[in-house]
């Protein structure tokens, strides 16, 4: 028996270890991959390449421990470090801002409407478009921020050398600021043409998993060394100290929390579908039964991150009234909100549920799925073609979009529970769940679907095929 299973394992390896070899086999596919991973390394160079004139000990000093705020939130979508100023500190958040506006707008203004149903051109001059906007919002964030740290502080102190906090550096800093995301978005669409995957979303990815270890480093290691708390039941006794229990159940959480997102990111509600049948001559065409799949995450990571960023709001509005008025309820609803408690959590269900319905809303359009149904001579059984159809499409997606939201509301909060309930420090607890964990899962599983399609128009066996 012990000798079938280690054959088993010896098996289950060495074809692991051949599919991985197949990838690199076939040449394009090897090309694109290694393009992709020469764009991300010049990326990650760019992101240790800080601003010029700017105090990098007061910067790290003056923004110390802000990874659960703004900045932490900004630098885990945008793939930027607005802590450390460097020259990609904007990241490539203005750009995918630029392209949320505009599908924001093709949905509500019919001139943009009309071209992003003219096909290819129209997806060009919408593209050319969003390009235009990414310059502008960059220089605006860039120009705020630069503002930001070159303001003197109260102890004297300012991020920016006193003796260059000039207007020269200040259009220097935003224009630099301003072409590093440029040159971020181009990268990004040379990894769409010539690359593998999509490469927007691989530069946020890759921006995530970079901090993998500074958190693991963190959690189990002082100083260089292994924590010897870690080796013991309860730790040390110290607040934030994980002991070996903590440890393992942070191990299964992290698993479970895995299985679940990719469970839920591929799951779909398959509603069947039949063509008609077309007689000519002798002949019977048509009639056959498929699928349509919707998805049961159809908003995507979209809701997450309305959601998260729209609460930084209270905060600063309740901070701002508590100094304006000294008041004691504003300064404890912003305390509520800022460390994430009862009410921040019950706010950031209600939001993503809402944000999940208005995006799903925009995106997922019944009447034009009826009709393109009815066009290519499809119906669904026990529903005439029309409106009865869209009908049954739209209380469909209603009620798998409220799954979805309770899926997306769970896997949000997971980072806050875990960090207050085991006393882990919240940049590990993020890797638990929320935004960052969505999209580094949505990201993977796409890449693999592009490598499977490769290897399958081969005729090879795909990555995750049995």
């Amino acid at each position: 028996m012990a000798s079938a299973s280690a054959l088993l394992k010896s098996g289950l390896s060495s074809l692991g270890q051949s599919r991985l070899v197949t990838i690199f086999k076939i040449k394009e596919l090897r090309q694109k991959i290694l393009i992709t991973i020469l764009f991300l390394a010049i990326y990650r160079i760019g992101f240790h390449v800080p601003l010029p004139m700017i105090n990098q000990f007061e910067m790290a000093r003056a923004l110390r421990g802000s990874d659960e705020g703004l900045l932490g939130l900004i630098t885990m979508f945008s793939g930027g470090s607005l802590s450390q100023s460097t020259i990609f500190g904007l990241g490539i958040m203005p750009y995918i801002s630029a392209s949320i506006i505009f599908q924001l707008l093709a949905s509500v203004y019919p001139p943009l409407e009309k071209l992003q149903k003219e096909g290819e051109a129209g997806r060009k001059k919408i593209n050319e478009y969003t390009r235009y906007a990414t310059v502008l919002i960059c220089f605006i964030q860039a120009a705020f921020w630069v503002a930001h740290i070159s303001r003197p502080k109260p102890d004297g102190l300012g991020l920016a050398y006193e003796q260059y906090n000039t207007i020269g550096y200040f259009l220097s800093s935003v224009i630099t600021m301003t072409v590093g995301t440029i040159f971020l978005m181009w990268i990004g669409e040379q990894i769409d043409e010539y690359g593998i995957g999509n490469g927007i979303s691989l530069i946020i990815m890759a921006g995530i998993v970079a901090r993998i270890p500074e958190a693991t480093g963190s959690l189990i290691f002082e100083r260089g060394q292994l924590k010897a708390s870690i080796f013991t039941l309860g730790g040390s006794g110290t607040g934030g100290d994980v002991g070996l229990e903590k440890l393992i159940v942070l191990i299964l959480l992290f698993v479970g929390v895995v299985v679940a997102v990719i469970a839920i990111t591929k799951g779909q509600r398959r509603i069947p579908t039949q063509s008609a049948k077309h007689v000519r001559g002798r002949r019977v065409y048509g009639g056959t039964r498929q699928f349509l799949p919707l998805r049961v995450n159809q908003a995507g990571v979209m809701p997450v991150i309305f959601a998260s960023s729209l609460l930084l709001i209270p905060m600063f509005v309740f901070k701002w009234l508590a100094q304006v008025f000294e008041s004691r309820w504003a300064n404890d609803l912003a305390a509520a909100f800022e460390r994430q408690g009862y009410l921040y959590n019950i706010s950031y269900i209600v939001l993503i549920y809402f944000f999940c319905y208005f995006w799903t809303a925009i995106t997922f359009n019944p009447k034009d799925m009826a009709n393109n149904l009815k066009d290519y001579g499809s119906f669904i059984p026990g529903y005439r073609p029309g409106k009865r159809t869209a009908d049954y499409l739209e209380k469909v997606i209603m009620r798998i979009t409220y799954v979805g939201a309770a899926f997306l509301a769970v896997v949000a909060i997971i980072p806050s529970l875990i960090s207050s309930a085991l006393e882990v420090n919240y940049t590990v607890a993020s890797f638990y769940g929320g935004t960052g964990l969505l999209i580094v899962i949505s990201v993977a599983l796409d890449l693999v679907q592009k490598i499977n399609s490769h290897l399958v128009m081969r005729n090879y066996p795909g990555l995750t095929e049995d």
